[in-house]
């Protein structure tokens, strides 16, 4: 390939994984792999998705999600691998997991090691020379790293350093799709609907592609309703709101033209609906002495 050269600002095109500079200069990191290092980035990167989604747990500790799968994709390697990488991010300390039960991708904590690395700091920041004698290694060491005269070094958040570009877009789709994969319960809808595998992937693809739009609008039966309301709308689906609707399109005895304005269409009306719906099936039975 024959690539151009960089002119005036144009390497701000670029979308970049945040991977901490301390990953490259501190001795503490030296074992880390280059790998791992860059998995620490895509999922810090992440983390700024869950914030603003409010996927944080009962302490207010922010989580993401990220499939092993994900991982494959994103770095171009074998499940073991992606697998090793995550353990090695483990047993450094970097991340936390949590599982979710079976078929579910596990919750990950991206650890703040910077704000305990800088507390520790603080402690002999007032010491003399004859101090430092006393205080660890790794601790003196790692203020030294950070004391340069020019202060290149010196950064209270260890801003973006890593060449590693990425497409945000995809990203943030990726980290959708995890998370609709566990709220819909998708390895269960499986299970529930073993010949309609294709229908419930197209289902949760349609829902990426809402959730993860650039557009104003979008077209919902026949109206054009601001893209955020159906966004909103489409994150309160969850499993048993799919079921319905594909227990609606089994029971649809008319002819279906356009099987996408259909199919969000009764998305979007899945949490409305669903509960008067099944009542109203309740009720039938009812009255025909079925219950």
């Amino acid at each position: 390939m024959n690539f151009d050269y960089f002119y005036g600002e144009q390497s701000e095109q670029y979308a970049f994984y945040r991977t901490p500079k301390v990953f490259y200069t501190d001795e503490r990191f030296r074992g880390l792999s280059s790998d791992a290092k860059t998995v620490y980035g895509i999922l810090l990167d992440r983390v700024s998705l869950s914030v603003k989604n409010g996927w944080s747990d009962e302490e207010g500790r922010v989580y993401v999600y990220m499939t092993v799968s994900s991982i494959e994709e994103a770095m171009g390697c074998a499940h073991q691998k992606a697998c090793g990488l995550l353990a090695e991010l483990d047993e450094f300390g970097l991340i936390a997991r949590v599982k979710q039960g079976l078929g579910k991708p596990d919750r990950i904590y991206v650890k703040n090691f910077i704000q305990v690395w800088n507390s520790n700091l603080q402690k002999y920041e007032n010491h003399t020379a004859e101090d430092m004698k006393i205080i660890p290694q790794e601790v003196w060491k790692s203020a030294s790293n950070n004391t340069d005269k020019n202060n290149t070094e010196n950064s209270d958040t260890y801003p973006i350093l890593s060449g590693i570009t990425g497409d945000k877009d995809m990203d943030e789709r990726h980290s959708y799709r995890d998370y609709l994969y566990e709220r819909l319960e998708m390895e269960l809808l499986y299970v529930q609907y073993p010949y309609d595998r294709e229908t419930l992937d197209s289902i949760m693809e349609l829902m990426l592609d809402v959730i993860c739009s650039k557009r104003k609008m979008i077209r919902i039966a026949g109206d054009d309703k601001p893209v955020n309301i159906v966004k909103a709308q489409f994150l309160k689906v969850n499993n048993s709101h799919i079921g319905y609707v594909m227990d609606c399109m089994k029971k649809n005895g008319t002819k279906v033209r356009n099987i996408k304005q259909y199919l969000l269409a009764a998305i979007y009306n899945a949490p409305l609906t669903m509960e008067s719906y099944y009542q109203a099936w309740v009720n039938n039975d009812m009255a025909e002495g079925r219950l």
